[in-house]
């Protein structure tokens, strides 16, 4: 009954697009069905991803729902960088980070419960986090003093962005090709193909949703008072990981606690590593290039909560209580974002 009933809304994502196109409804309205949207795409997200897995293997289907799952991250950054919102940008991204290795796992954790990890292949994703942060003070620690936007800045974060697509990309390759071979599918699973397509089209509109979940959200912290960067640094980066969520609790659900990890960490790995560069990147497009000048908080947030992961999972095994160890170091953070305010503020 539960999976009809999923199957069945997710008409509400169509619906809400040719809302927004042609009746144009309040804000708050499109808010609340892009919000309600986004669970049963993150559903398909995950049950795709899972029927992926079967024929990859664990680490290959975590890295294809984290590659999924970004997307939407990836098109609201460069939304953002054409209306001119940089900070919105950076603390999204940030956030991203944040919320998958803390608030995503955790909630797989709680989830799924006790159970064997790959320890090796997590310790590896949070150590490229860890090094993503130290490569971004390159470009950020001159972003402290003076205008943190400036175009001087663009250019000096082109080299640690390049530096940050050679590293994953290496680190992806290899990782690829040490994936075990002989992954048997289940019987009565999709096909590969199948479960390519569902993901593809799931992502497509997943970063439909999201893009009218972002404009509405800017009448949304008008009205609640919130701060900018609050805003982007919790509720548009967890609006934009709704498939890494979604997916990676389905999963862990399904007893699949391997690739539920893996989808969380690998995740803020493939951020931190690959969307941040890009988006850097690729905003060179745009009359004003996006600046790598996190904040100290920014930076500070996403290396604690690399630090601590990596803590709670050293001993390669899962617990509820760790798992909500997590939640509560992602409300500690989240408390302390809507604390610090804009910058400058």
């Amino acid at each position: 009954m539960a999976r009809r009933l999923l199957w069945a809304s997710l008409a509400i994502a169509p619906i809400t697009i040719l809302l927004d196109a042609v009746v144009h409804p309040s804000k708050v309205v499109l808010f609340l069905l892009a919000a309600v949207s986004l669970v049963p795409l993150a559903w398909l997200i995950g049950e795709a991803t899972e029927h992926a897995g079967e024929h990859t293997g664990p680490r290959i289907g975590g890295l294809l729902n984290a590659s999924f799952g970004n997307a939407p991250e990836l098109i609201i950054a460069l939304v953002a960088i054409g209306d001119s919102l940089p900070n919105v940008v950076r603390g999204s991204l940030a956030g991203s980070v944040v919320s998958n290795i803390l608030l995503v796992l955790g909630a797989a954790l709680v989830v799924g419960g006790n159970a064997a990890l790959d320890r090796r292949s997590l310790l590896v994703q949070l150590s490229l986090v860890a090094a993503a942060v130290l490569v971004l003070l390159v470009p950020s620690v001159p972003g402290w003093h003076g205008d943190p936007d400036r175009h001087s800045l663009a250019v000096l974060g082109i080299v640690p962005a390049i530096v940050l697509l050679v590293v994953y990309l290496v680190m992806t390759s290899r990782g690829v090709r040490g994936t075990a071979e002989g992954h048997e599918p289940e019987p009565g699973g999709w096909s590969l193909k199948a479960a390519i397509v569902a993901l593809s089209v799931a992502t497509l509109a997943t970063a439909v949703i999201s893009e009218i979940l972002v404009h509405s959200l800017e009448a949304f912290a008008h009205a609640a008072h919130l701060s900018e960067f609050f805003i982007a640094f919790v509720i548009v980066a967890v609006v934009g990981n709704a498939a890494e969520h979604g997916g990676a609790v389905v999963i862990a659900h399904r007893g699949k606690m391997k690739l539920a990890t893996e989808i969380a960490i690998s995740s803020s790995a493939q951020v931190g590593l690959l969307v941040i560069p890009l988006v850097a990147l690729v905003s060179f497009a745009f009359a004003n290039p996006l600046t790598l000048a996190f904040r100290p908080v920014e930076l500070g947030a996403m290396a604690a909560a690399a630090i601590f992961v990596g803590f709670v999972i050293r001993d390669g095994r899962s617990t509820r209580r760790e798992g909500a160890v997590l939640i509560s170091a992602y409300a500690v953070i989240a408390v302390v974002a809507l604390a610090v305010g804009d910058r400058g503020g």
